[in-house]
């Protein structure tokens, strides 16, 4: 098996993974795994795509009408933990787990949550704040695997 060479040249890096300098402020994972797929979840990502495409805050290709300054990711997974209630998305840095998510929640989504920062609260099942921020949970909020 060949080995990568690691590359160390920031330009040659930017080049090859054009991400590494995007002004990325949010991640989305959308479950297309079996149950979630049961329940349309390829849909919802479609959904997600397209409304941040006509916002123009699609991160991705220009070539591919995607904009390469772009300020949110989407990416198709294949399980987060909870897909009897799928749709399930996964929203970071800000660690919002949503559960049962439609294709018409998601304007709704990328309003409230990631334009204005405000969390759809009828569709957040689980709130794991990343390191530093946040309150410690309270007890109704600690789950065990």
């Amino acid at each position: 098996m060949a080995e990568n060479a690691l590359i160390t040249d920031p330009a040659k890096l930017a080049a090859l993974a054009p991400v590494a300098s995007a002004p990325i402020r949010h991640h989305v994972f959308v479950c297309t795994g079996k149950s979630c797929a049961a329940v349309d979840s390829a849909d919802v990502k479609l959904a997600f795509e397209h409304e941040l495409l006509v916002r123009g805050i699609l991160f991705g290709k220009e070539k591919k009408g995607k904009n390469p300054r772009g300020t949110v990711i989407v990416t198709e997974c294949a399980s987060v933990g909870f897909c009897a209630i799928g749709p399930a998305v996964m929203v970071y840095p800000d660690g919002i787990w949503y559960a049962q998510v439609g294709k018409e929640d998601v304007p709704e989504i990328v309003e409230e949550h990631l334009l204005n920062g405000r969390v759809v609260e009828r569709l957040a099942l689980l709130k794991v704040p990343s390191e530093g921020k946040g309150a410690p949970l309270d007890e109704s909020q600690r789950w065990e695997a």
